[in-house]
C-alpha cells in the first residue's frame, strides 16, 4: 500500500513544527522567559494571556503559588513512585518554588507563543493520526508508531508543565529536550516508512554507516554535555558570576564538550571525502555544511559577548545534525534490507 504525497508532505509539516517548537523553546531559554505564564495550559488562568497586570487580580502571586504547590506535591508523590525519593526531596524542600515573578508582558507572550507552536505540532501529529485511522488502519505496525509518538507528544506537553511548576530545576529542562529528540528521531523514520522515494537510494558503503552511528553516538552525547554546561552557566549567573570567570568555574563538562566538537568535526569531514568520492549523498553534504555552522556558533558562543540568538542558533544546528545523521541511519537500514 503505497502512502499519497499529501500524506507525506503533511508529516514533514508537522516535522517542520515539532523543530519550531524545540527553537522557540530555546528562545524561552535566552529570554529567562520560562516562567512567563506560571500555569499551564492556560496562561494566567487565560487562553489568550494578558499583556498588562491591569487585568490580573492583586493577590495573583499567591494564587498561582498555590497551584505551583499542588502541582509540585503531585510530581513528588510520582518520583516517590518510580523510586526517585532523593530528588522528590529535594525539589519539597527548594525555597524557589514558593516564588512567583512579577508579570511581564514580553516574557508571557514569548512563553505563549512557544506554547502555541506546541499545539500545531501536537494537532499536525493528531491529524495525522486520525488520517492513519481513516486511510491506512492496516499497516498497523505504523498506525501503532503514530499512536506512541502522539502519546510522547502529550506527556511532552505535561512534562512541559512540570518544568514550569518546579521553576525551571536544571535537570527538567534536559530531560524536555531529549523527549522533543526522541520525538524527533520517531517522526523521521515515520516519514521514512511511509516514503517510497527511499526504495531506489543505493545502499549505504558499511563503513559510511559505521561512521554515520559514531557520529550520531557523539553528537548525542554532545548535546547532553551542552545541556549540563548550560545548566551549570545558569547557575553561575544566579550567583553572580560573569562571563570573565565561567570558563574557570564550568568544570571538566566544559572541556569534554568543546573537545568532543572537534571529534564531531573530523568524522564528518572523513565521511564528507569519502563520500565525494565514491557516493555523493546530499544529505552528507548539508550535515558538513550545519556542522561547520554549529561549530562557529559554539565558538561565538565561548569567546564573544552575543550568548542570546547564538545560543538558539548552536541548539538548532545541533537538532539538525541529530536529525540528519538519524536519517542517515535509518536510510542504510532500509537500503540494507531492500538489497538483502
Amino acid at each position: 500500500m503505497e502512502f499519497s504525497k499529501s500524506f507525506v508532505r503533511f508529516n514533514w509539516l508537522a516535522l517542520v513544527l515539532i523543530y519550531l517548537v524545540v527553537i522557540a523553546g530555546s528562545f524561552v531559554r535566552i529570554t529567562g522567559s520560562g516562567m512567563g505564564c506560571p500555569d499551564w495550559p492556560k496562561c494566567f488562568g487565560q487562553w489568550v494571556p494578558p499583556t498588562t497586570d491591569e487585568n490580573l487580580p492583586e493577590n495573583y502571586k499567591d494564587i498561582f503559588s498555590e497551584k505551583r504547590a499542588e502541582k509540585v506535591e503531585k510530581f513528588t508523590r510520582f518520583l516517590n513512585l518510580i523510586g526517585l525519593e532523593e530528588t522528590a526531596e529535594k525539589l519539597k524542600n527548594d525555597p524557589t518554588l514558593h516564588f512567583e515573578q512579577d508579570f511581564n508582558g514580553r516574557k508571557t507572550w514569548i512563553e505563549y507563543i512557544n506554547r502555541l507552536f506546541g499545539f500545531l505540532a501536537g494537532n499536525a501529529m493528531l491529524i495525522s493520526f486520525i488520517w492513519m485511522i481513516s486511510k491506512y488502519r492496516r499497516r498497523k505496525g505504523l498506525l501503532l508508531l503514530a499512536g506512541f509518538n502522539l502519546v510522547l507528544m502529550a506527556i511532552q506537553a505535561w512534562f512541559g508543565s512540570i518544568v514550569v511548576a518546579s521553576n525551571l530545576v536544571p535537570w527538567t529542562i534536559t530531560v524536555h529536550l531529549f523527549l522533543a529528540l526522541l520525538i524527533i528521531a520517531i517522526q523521521i523514520y515515520f516519514i521514512k516508512r511511509i516514503s517510497s522515494v527511499y526504495n531506489s537510494i543505493q545502499k549505504h558503503p558499511k563503513w559510511m554507516l559505521i561512521l554515520i552511528w559514531v557520529s550520531f553516538i557523539v553528537i548525542f552525547y554532545q548535546m547532553f554535555l551542552g545541556t549540563q554546561v548550560r545548566e551549570s552557566i545558569d547557575q553561575l549567573t544566579k550567583l553572580g558570576f560573569g562571563r570573565d570567570s565561567w570558563t574557570d568555574k564550568l568544570g571538566m563538562q566544559f572541556y569534554i564538550h568543546r573537545s568532543f566538537s572537534w571529534i564531531v568535526m573530523v568524522l564528518l569531514i572523513l565521511i564528507a571525502w569519502k563520500n565525494e568520492v565514491i557516493s555523493r549523498f546530499s544529505f552528507i553534504r548539508f550535515a558538513v555544511i550545519v556542522l561547520a555552522l554549529e561549530l562557529i556558533s559554539g565558538v561565538l558562543l565561548a569567546h564573544a559577548d552575543m550568548p542570546g540568538l547564538v545560543q538558539t542558533s548552536h541548539l538548532v544546528f545541533a537538532t539538525i545534525i541529530f536529525g540528519i545523521l538519524t536519517m542517515g541511519i535509518f536510510r542504510g537500514r532500509a537500503e540494507s534490507e531492500n538489497n538483502a
